[in-house]
């Protein structure tokens, strides 16, 4: 067995998993440097942390790795070895201390991503983890070394192991443009396509509808298709609708637009009124009130969502109640499209998981492994993506240490 410090390491990818491989294998005594497309690392996590960074969700196990739906089996060990508890005692031990929100969801004390990623790129550098900035991967040469591209030409590195961390195919300008998928394929490696994952849809709203209500959200909703729902919210945009709501259920209402071209999805404005009592209340004189105000006084509904209802069906008549407790219920909007995977929170597809052993090492490529959104697995939000990123991460670099433990000497 060998001295890990004996080895030279590249890190491709300075995202969430990428960092946490590095990390691992500079704990391990590995020479690591992480090689990045971009001026600088972590630029999508900061992103994230625009809206709080949920790092992670306080459910039990269970629950949690049944929400990364085929590929669980496969990212159950990783995420079991570095669990929701450790990677927020990982937190803590930056000095970034985290919080259980109402929902349930995992955030920083500081709600937000730069002094995590600071403390972080503190730690690395105390590991004496080098960085290459600029350097956007293009794959290997006839002599298996990494070939990079960057502003001062073509350069080939050498390593005793890589860890492949590139991200997926959403928001490319931050670095992730899943241009890794040809390099790789061109090796024989199978890659499920890349597709928008919790993301935006496409509807043909009516121009009075869209001039009105686009950018206003519709709050505390029910979403069901195919026999699945959630709750959750949902924002009106300019070419369709977008939101939490939404994208918990993406996956579904992205493969059924893929296989027929639509798909009609239902919601609920008022879940937590039973048909019944919706049908009492619109039941009541209305006297001289217009339809729009009794709506918003009866059973309190947004301008939006009153939209919403006569978008879906404007010629249904008012004085039907149960009819219009009915639709209320279950207010069918076609969805036609889906939005760009550019603008995507994250994406599906990747790296087959039959492609990869147990510690995410390319069977096809011994020594290269794989981690993050690189491979074929989704997941909605929640916290979900990135305690999948960081797990996957740090299992990688437990993998290139146990490769390089067992390595022959040269």
């Amino acid at each position: 067995m060998q001295d890990a410090s004996r080895h030279q390491v590249a890190v491709v990818g300075g995202g969430p998993a990428g960092l946490m491989a590095a990390e691992v294998l500079a704990r391990g005594g590995a020479r690591v440097t992480v090689y990045e497309r971009m001026p600088s690392v972590g630029r999508k996590l900061l992103l994230a942390g625009r809206g709080g960074l949920n790092l992670t969700h306080s459910e039990a196990l269970e629950a949690l790795l049944a929400r990364y739906g085929d590929a669980e089996v496969r990212l159950r060990p990783a995420i079991e070895a570095f669990a929701p508890a450790a990677l927020r005692a990982w937190c803590e031990g930056l000095g970034q201390a985290t919080f259980v929100g109402s929902s349930g969801r995992v955030f920083p004390q500081a709600m937000k991503a730069s002094p995590l990623l600071r403390a972080w790129l503190g730690r690395l550098g105390a590991q004496r983890v080098a960085f290459a900035f600029r350097h956007h991967w293009r794959g290997w040469d006839d002599t298996g070394r990494l070939l990079f591209t960057t502003p001062q030409g073509d350069v080939a590195v050498a390593s005793d192991c890589v860890v492949l961390a590139l991200g997926g195919a959403s928001w490319p300008r931050l670095g992730s443009d899943g241009g890794w998928v040809e390099p790789l394929a061109k090796g024989g490696i199978g890659i499920a396509p890349l597709r928008p994952a919790n993301c935006a849809f496409v509807v043909d709203w009516s121009d009075v509808f869209r001039n009105r209500f686009e950018g206003q959200p519709l709050k505390r909703i029910g979403l069901s298709f195919a026999g699945v729902g959630v709750r959750g919210e949902a924002l009106v945009t300019r070419t369709g609708i977008e939101g939490g709501g939404i994208y918990a259920l993406s996956g579904v209402l992205r493969d059924a637009i893929a296989a027929s071209g639509q798909a009609t999805l239902q919601i609920d404005l008022r879940p937590d009124l039973t048909l019944a009592e919706l049908q009492r209340r619109l039941g009541a004189p209305r006297g001289k009130q217009s339809l729009s105000t009794f709506l918003r006084k009866a059973v309190k509904l947004s301008p939006a969502a009153i939209g919403l209802l006569r978008e879906a069906d404007a010629a249904a008549p008012a004085s039907d109640v149960a009819a219009l407790a009915a639709r209320i219920k279950a207010v069918p909007i076609r969805l036609v499209g889906v939005a760009p995977i550019a603008r995507a929170i994250s994406s599906a597809g990747g790296v087959a998981f039959d492609e990869v052993d147990a510690h995410f090492m390319l069977r096809r490529r011994p020594g290269t492994f794989v981690a993050g959104e690189m491979l074929d697995w989704e997941a909605p939000t929640g916290g979900y993506l990135l305690q999948a990123a960081f797990a996957t991460g740090a299992a990688a670099g437990h993998g290139v240490l146990r490769w390089l433990a067992h390595v022959p000497e040269q």
